[in-house]
């Protein structure tokens, strides 16, 4: 009789689960599939990086613990409960600062080399200035980086992840200028105290929906100034991060050795139909999303697109503005933010579908943008309204990350995942990363992308932003109605580790 423990039985699980993966559930968990040979690790270059990550918001707790402050989102959740659709907080999250060992182990096991968190800024620096440190806020970092020494798992730290202090929002946020010398100074303390321990950073997550908390009410601080707060805070957001780049570059780089880039959110845009006008269209909407930020750090000439400039320029006039909404660079900012990045950095999730059309309140980014957007009926869907499953996508979202900003740029893909319910059998979340593999083994092999690393979004359940707990993206499962969150490993968690045990 032959005898198996619980790990090769859930190996086995998979395995079956992948060998008939043409089966199709029902919507929205749809399976995804593709005719293609069976995925292998081994197949990826030697020195790939596959990871995970979370951040600090999202798995942390300890909202007023430790000597860490106030942050945006602690206010608007504390002030407006409903403004999280399921009424609930991170206040307690994934207690994750007090079980990130636990968390660390599973990430060992699970066989990750590479685990991506955010430090929290309120934490280090409550006032959100340097005037004051918070030593037991530097010493959990400092902690968790230890751990992560200790299984061999390379950290990569990003400075800032939404979780901005209050103290500075209070002095109007991202919108006053005087955020980039705050940025500057907290990021030179977390380089002196850490820089040691870390080779991987990240500047600032995905700035364009930091932005979007300054024009719309769909992030906080939720200030609802249309098309002209969002500009104003990506300007100063640019500038803080060229700031701090050349900072490192010039006194830290040359002992510390990292790497450093800015994080942008890179779901992509296809035509509608193959019309040359939907071409131009979904090459627009490219530019006023991920060009919005690529262009003026990534590409050769710098600055915002020029289609960008364009718009804007013209419809603020024609609004009988004496300036346009969207500030402008003088020449010496657009030399140092252009080429401040050592990779690209790029969270991708799905893909849209583009024609020329208005849409949004006047004015506003997407009244200038004048794309729509719409998806395939075709394309699975995900619990995510926004999520629908395209892999092609993925591939489509690097080749035109290639041909903008440079044939050999090294490429980090720092967030990809599915979005789902409680479920342990996740089954939707396996079918997706495992089409979404494929794809990106394509872009290496095939077409020649020099992608590096991918980061498997996200390790934990977790709190979702406005989507609360009602939006999984994990790998375990958390029970948040348990004091003691507990973890449980999820079928795409039991995939993973099939995965990699190929490279072990």
């Amino acid at each position: 009789m032959i005898t198996m423990d619980d790990s090769s039985m859930s190996l086995l699980r998979v395995s079956i689960f992948l060998l008939f993966s043409k089966c199709v559930l029902s919507e929205p968990f749809k399976i995804y599939t593709n005719d293609v040979e069976d995925l292998r690790a081994s197949s990826f270059p030697k020195r790939f990086i596959f990871g995970t990550g979370s951040s600090a918001y999202q798995v942390e707790g300890a909202w007023n613990e430790g000597g860490k402050g106030e942050s945006i989102w602690d206010r608007i959740i504390h002030t407006t409960p409903s403004y999280i659709q399921d009424n609930s907080s991170a206040d307690v999250a994934c207690d994750s600062y007090h079980r990130y060992k636990e968390d660390i182990k599973l990430i060992k096991k699970t066989g990750f080399s590479m685990y991506r968190i955010s430090i929290s800024w309120p934490r280090v620096l409550p006032n959100g200035t340097n005037d004051y440190i918070n030593s037991e806020g530097l010493q959990h970092y400092r902690n968790v980086l230890n751990e992560l020494a200790r299984y061999n798992i390379e950290p990569m730290v990003t400075l800032y992840h939404w979780d901005l202090p209050q103290a500075l929002q209070d002095m109007g946020g991202w919108m006053n200028e005087t955020i980039v010398e705050h940025f500057q100074n907290y990021a030179r303390v977390i380089f002196e105290t850490l820089g040691n321990q870390v080779k991987w950073w990240g500047t600032i997550n995905e700035p364009k929906q930091i932005a979007r908390g300054y024009s719309s009410h769909n992030y906080a601080p939720s200030l609802g100034l249309n098309g002209v707060g969002d500009y104003i805070a990506g300007h100063n957001i640019l500038k803080a991060h060229a700031k701090v780049y050349r900072m490192y570059e010039k006194e830290f780089k040359p002992t510390q050795k990292g790497k450093i880039s800015l994080g942008l959110s890179g779901n992509f845009l296809l035509p509608k139909t193959d019309s040359e006008e939907d071409a131009r269209a979904a090459e627009q909407g490219m530019q006023f999303s991920l060009g919005w930020f690529g262009h003026p750090v990534y590409s050769s000439t710098g600055d915002y697109p020029p289609v960008m400039r364009d718009i804007i320029d013209r419809n603020s006039l024609r609004e009988g503005r004496n300036q346009s909404r969207l500030p402008y660079f003088t020449l010496e900012e657009i030399e140092e933010i252009k080429g401040s990045y050592d990779y690209f950095s790029c969270n991708h999730y799905t893909t849209f579908l583009g024609t020329f059309g208005e849409s949004g309140l006047d004015p506003s980014n997407e009244r200038d943008r004048n794309v729509l957007l719409d998806v395939n009926p075709k394309w699975p869907a995900s619990n995510c309204t926004w999520l629908k499953v395209y892999p092609e996508g993925f591939r489509k979202m690097i080749s035109w990350i290639k041909a903008h900003y440079g044939e050999h740029i090294p490429i980090a893909i720092t967030e990809n995942g599915y979005c789902d319910d409680e479920r342990l059998n996740d089954f939707g979340r396996v079918s997706y990363y495992d089409s979404y593999l494929k794809e990106l083994l394509k872009a290496i092999v095939e077409d020649g992308a020099n992608v590096v690393a991918y980061l498997a979004w996200s390790f934990l359940d977790n709190f979702e932003w406005r989507g609360g707990y009602m939006r999984r993206f994990g790998l375990y499962h958390v029970n948040f109605s348990d004091p003691q969150r507990p973890r449980k490993r999820k079928l795409s968690a039991e995939y993973w580790e099939r995965f990699l045990l190929q490279r072990a």
